[in-house]
């Protein structure tokens, strides 16, 4: 991948997500079960990497961790600056890449990511970095959308309609994969641990998720406007793909949006 196709990339993602913030709230029970399973408490150095808004680096604050939170996107961490003054609490909020962490090696003793780390582009080098900056016995602990659930499967339904991604991309839903998991850290761990949740989302009709996502997710803000100006019958084909995906996870106005909890000690 070229350095100009990497940073356009890049710049895509930054500009893409910066819509996410409506969505904040269906995070945050994830973030308390992330928070808890990572078992962080008072006193830890804490980093978050690819905070958004800051629901994990808020409640791992209130539970007395010294937090550090970073992200690509500007306009999400103004809503995590907003987040931690209403908490009360203290966060070193950094504007940053996962792939070029700027901070020493051995800086915290544990690292978390909630449905964000695994957007960057190379995952070799996000999980490198993220374990850099780890203590020796530390803990790396994440939450991850598995290809086979609902976020996984929309993905790769918008990414059949979406230019390729430059070589070298990963598919994003490939960190909720066990196997995947096992091979990307490898023996740079031990004690590696798996559990699954469910994030329940309340959804008036197909209609309105699908709706919704077209206004907050990155990837689909991206195609959608792509298709709409170039080739709207597509869009219209794109929509019912989506709707056919929220209709097998959509009961009594209750999506549900199954992932995987990760998390394991630095070796």
């Amino acid at each position: 991948m070229s350095p100009d196709a990497l940073a356009d990339f890049k710049a895509a993602q930054r500009a893409g997500w910066a819509h996410f913030a409506p969505l904040q709230m269906l995070t945050t029970e994830p973030a308390g079960r992330l928070v808890r399973f990572a078992e962080i408490r008072a006193g830890d150095r804490v980093l978050d990497v690819a905070c958004g808004t800051g629901v994990v680096a808020v409640t791992a604050a209130r539970r007395g961790a010294v937090v550090t939170g970073l992200d690509l996107t500007p306009a999400l961490l103004d809503v995590a600056r907003d987040n931690a003054q209403i908490a009360g609490v203290t966060v070193d909020w950094h504007e940053g890449d996962a792939e070029r962490l700027p901070f020493p090696a051995d800086s915290f003793d544990v690292v978390v990511s909630q449905f964000g780390h695994m957007f960057a582009p190379r995952p070799d080098v996000a999980v490198s970095e993220m374990l850099r900056v780890l203590r020796p016995g530390g803990t790396i602990a994440f939450s991850t959308w598995p290809p086979e659930l609902f976020v996984g499967r929309l993905f790769a339904v918008t990414s059949k309609y979406m230019p390729p991604p430059p070589a070298g991309v990963a598919p994003p839903p490939l960190w909720g994969d066990p196997a995947v998991v096992r091979e990307r850290l490898g023996d740079r761990v031990r004690d590696l641990r798996f559990d699954r949740e469910t994030m329940i989302v309340p959804a008036l009709s197909v209609a309105h998720q699908r709706e919704s996502l077209e206004r907050s997710a990155g990837p689909v803000i991206r195609l959608v406007e792509m298709l709409r100006a170039s080739d709207p019958a597509t869009l219209d084909t794109y929509r019912r793909d989506c709707e056919a995906v929220i209709t097998e996870f959509l009961a009594d106005n209750t999506l549900r949006q199954g992932y995987l909890m990760t998390r394991a000690i630095k070796a």
